[in-house]
């Protein structure tokens, strides 16, 4: 069943002289349960792309179609609700907030739900256990290794029950083997019913997914199973 659907996407940045085509044309489809690696020289249009996805930027024209909606034509407060509670975005450089506590970190995207506190308290506490870092919950990001703040980033995309994941270059700041410890969780994550879309550089990442899109001059240009 398709979950999303881009039709002939195009995004420019500038005017005239200093026009740039990020996107041109771009087709895709993405089934419920997909787990989807996108990859690409830098400058292909990755990220551009992973963006209008997430709902973070909007294209210049054609349609976007997300679970049966035309999101290409939402206003800002429709994209917003999208991004809280139907996609979550995991960052390369985890975008944790410092000053709040790991537990804090995890609860922000519940903090604009209308469920009960104690709802939100034990959902927090159950994916701090399920990815091993209930132990730091008072913790500040800057007292965690690298794998564990991504860890908690991953929680904190999980936390408000979002059916699409996407993480850019979520092994970038890892060494090898805390990447392939994250790689191994993602596919956990997968196999329970999420959908994953992810950019990397990474071919042995890349390898870990269903299948990888290619793109290149802002085009889609290869997609292997």
């Amino acid at each position: 069943m398709k979950i999303l659907e881009l039709k002939n996407i195009t995004k420019i940045y500038g005017k005239g002289d200093s026009e740039t085509k990020a996107l041109a044309g771009v087709d895709l489809t993405i089934e419920k349960g997909d787990f989807c690696a996108i990859m690409g020289p830098s400058g292909s249009g990755k990220s551009t792309l992973l963006n209008i996805l997430g709902c973070m930027d909007t294209p210049t024209s054609g349609e976007y179609i997300l679970k049966g909606q035309d999101v290409s034509k939402m206003k800002n407060k429709q994209l917003s609700k999208l991004r809280n509670q139907v996609i979550s975005f995991v960052f390369q450089y985890f975008a944790l907030m410092d000053e709040y506590t790991v537990f804090d970190n995890i609860m922000l995207p519940l903090n604009c739900q209308k469920y009960p506190y104690k709802e939100k308290k034990d959902r927090v506490k159950y994916y701090m256990k399920r990815l091993g870092i209930e132990k730091y919950a008072k913790k500040k990001p800057t007292q965690l290794s690298g794998g564990q703040q991504q860890r908690v980033a991953i929680a904190r995309a999980l936390v408000s029950n979002a059916d699409i994941i996407l993480a850019d270059e979520p092994t970038g700041a890892l060494d090898s083997t805390t990447g392939e410890e994250l790689m191994e969780l993602l596919q956990e994550i997968n196999e329970s019913g999420k959908t994953l879309i992810l950019v990397t550089h990474n071919e042995k990442v890349a390898e870990k997914c269903n299948y990888v899109i290619y793109i290149e001059d802002g085009k889609i240009v290869d997609k292997l199973s």
